[in-house]
């Protein structure tokens, strides 16, 4: 978190929360949602400042609730998960293989899955695991690096050299569930009053 987020905090430690209004879609996106999008049930406006872009990269956090949430200087903004909490990008770099999220850190995958609408995700081996699902543009590389059975349901994904991670299926109404982490922290407040 930045200090200068930190020192605000300090400062003004009673400003309520918001929701609704920032949105990390599918493809790892930033989206500010104004009340006309919120209504509409739109995804939003991308955020394009790469400034802003990086200060909601670096103040991103979960709460002991599994909601994702940007520390806005004293205002903690609830964000509204497309899927999952992290969106990855694969690539191949030099014959290796490598994971970035959207904030462009690295993520190191331990587990692979395949929901049933055809999306990949990765889990690590934190605890609790953080899971990310794979930029869609990006299947034909995974594609290009898996052993699936004929079903396309299991298999292996060949990370790197001598390294095959297991691929098993998941539902996907139950990867929320799985992993700990609140999708809609706007529709949880509304069901809570």
């Amino acid at each position: 978190m930045d200090e200068i987020v930190k020192q605000a905090l300090a400062k003004w430690p009673n400003v309520p929360h918001c929701t609704g209004w920032l949105l990390l879609d599918r493809r790892g996106q930033w989206r500010m949602r104004d009340d006309a999008a919120q209504a509409a049930g739109e995804l939003g406006t991308p955020i394009r400042h790469e400034a802003l872009l990086g200060f909601i990269n670096r103040n991103y956090e979960s709460d002991a609730d599994g909601q994702w949430f940007f520390q806005n200087g004293p205002q903690r903004v609830y964000v509204e998960l497309a899927y999952t909490p992290w969106i990855v990008r694969l690539h191949a770099v030099d014959g290796a293989l490598r994971l970035t999220d959207q904030a462009g850190a690295a993520f190191e995958p331990a587990h692979v899955w395949i929901d049933d609408e055809g999306g990949i995700l990765f889990s690590d081996d934190a605890s609790p695991a953080r899971v990310a699902a794979l930029h869609d543009h990006d299947l034909e590389l995974f594609a290009n690096h898996a052993s699936l059975d004929d079903a396309g349901k299991s298999g292996v994904f060949h990370w790197r050299a001598g390294v095959d991670l297991p691929v098993s299926m998941i539902a996907r109404a139950e990867v929320a569930n799985r992993f700990g982490f609140v999708s809609s922290p706007a529709a949880r407040a509304a069901s809570a009053s």
